[in-house]
């Protein structure tokens, strides 16, 4: 379905009818499936005859969901995962060994930043962090071992934007892959491996479903990178997307474009407001003319995203407080949600890691992240305008 836009492909690619024929994509609630004989039994096991063999790593609703993520991508193959951070998980120890070398963003969701520090580290993994938007700090970091460049675009809190296309080129010069997380944008704003990228990570959770309901991930690229070694490690490993999440979230995608649209110009609106309140010390937002990379952000996505974050005079005494007044607005960590949201990154998602962890990563005490969600904007403006006093 390579010739159809972006809006059909979203509802119509990846469909396998059954011999109902049915419209909507038929949820298949199965754990196993029966061969026709003990030959078809072993050639499945075997990898030597293709089909469904066990629901850990072969389902039809899952299939359904990875091909269509996957036109929509522009990649040739995609694993689906159980949620994002096991899709993290499945590309890090399905792609790399003990003694490789990870290079990432400082600017990561805060359990990302957990794995590589404190998991992928137990099993000789190294990852130095740097940078997100200084190409110099990236190449300074890379050495021998170095075998993955690891980045979220926006950067979750701060919406940092990094280049990908020259973080791409300085990889492939060093013979790394570019693994970049597309949680922010999804591939309805910006398509990564079109600018070099080898890996998009999703955490399905956010804006692919779109109304916070189930749990999810994704890791999309080249078929020989994705396929056989990331397929093998859910096979072994189990953390793999459930056929009714994979189903829930086919039906998310249909409206993704649509959503992200709405999102995005929620987000705009919010940003140049809160860009005017007395109270607000400064926004981050990419849409925005002040943004340090607003330029970039308009060469490599669409538009600027439905996550705005911003700091608040007084701290963490004065971000609080806006966030208990909020009515509408729901307090909690999650993001892409058809719901407004709004939380404190540096007692939430970036709560565990050390002060001076936050502090280089821009994750001050006064720091809001909130994703705008498909309410009036006018009742979202006066639910932080009450909070701000």
């Amino acid at each position: 379905m390579s010739d159809f836009e972006f809006e059909t492909l979203a509802i119509r690619a990846g469909i396998h009818r059954s011999q109902f024929n049915e419209h909507s994509e038929a949820l298949y609630l199965t754990s196993s499936y029966v061969f026709e004989n003990a030959a078809q039994a072993a050639a499945r096991f075997a990898n030597e005859e293709p089909g469904m063999v066990y629901s850990r790593y072969t389902n039809p609703t899952v299939q359904m969901f990875q091909e269509r993520l996957a036109a929509l991508e522009g990649a040739q193959c995609c694993v689906a995962t159980a949620s994002g951070m096991s899709a993290i998980l499945a590309c890090t120890l399905g792609l790399l060994r003990s003694g490789d070398h990870i290079v990432a963003s400082r600017s990561l969701f805060g359990a990302t930043v957990q794995l590589l520090n404190n998991w992928l580290s137990r099993y000789g993994i190294a990852t130095t962090f740097v940078s997100p938007v200084d190409l110099a700090q990236w190449q300074a970091a890379i050495t021998p071992k170095t075998r993955m460049l690891f980045l979220e675009t926006p950067s979750n809190p701060l919406t940092e934007i990094s280049d990908i296309a020259a973080l791409a080129e300085l990889a492939h010069a060093h013979g790394a892959w570019l693994a970049v997380d597309n949680c922010f944008c999804t591939p309805a704003l910006q398509r990564p491996l079109e600018l070099g990228a080898d890996l998009v990570i999703h955490s399905a959770t956010k804006y692919l479903d779109g109304q916070g309901r189930v749990l999810g991930g994704a890791v999309l690229g080249k078929r020989a990178l994705i396929e056989e070694p990331l397929t093998a490690f859910l096979r072994n490993a189990g953390p793999t997307l459930s056929p009714f999440n994979a189903w829930v979230i086919l039906k998310g995608l249909e409206t993704l474009k649509l959503r992200m649209d709405a999102h995005s110009a929620a987000a705009l609106e919010l940003a140049r407001w809160l860009q005017e309140h007395p109270r607000v010390e400064r926004v981050y937002y990419p849409g925005l003319r002040s943004h340090p990379q607003h330029a970039l952000a308009r060469r490599q996505q669409r538009t600027g995203g439905g996550v705005v974050s911003f700091v608040v005079r007084g701290g963490r005494e004065a971000a609080w407080r806006l966030v208990d007044s909020c009515k509408v607005i729901s307090i909690t960590a999650n993001l892409g949600d058809a719901k407004s949201t709004i939380t404190h990154p540096a007692s939430t998602t970036h709560g565990r890691l050390s002060p001076q962890a936050r502090a280089e990563a821009g994750v001050e005490e006064g720091l809001l992240r909130v994703a705008a969600g498909l309410e009036a904007l006018k009742d979202l403006q006066e639910d932080l305008a009450r909070g701000l006093g």
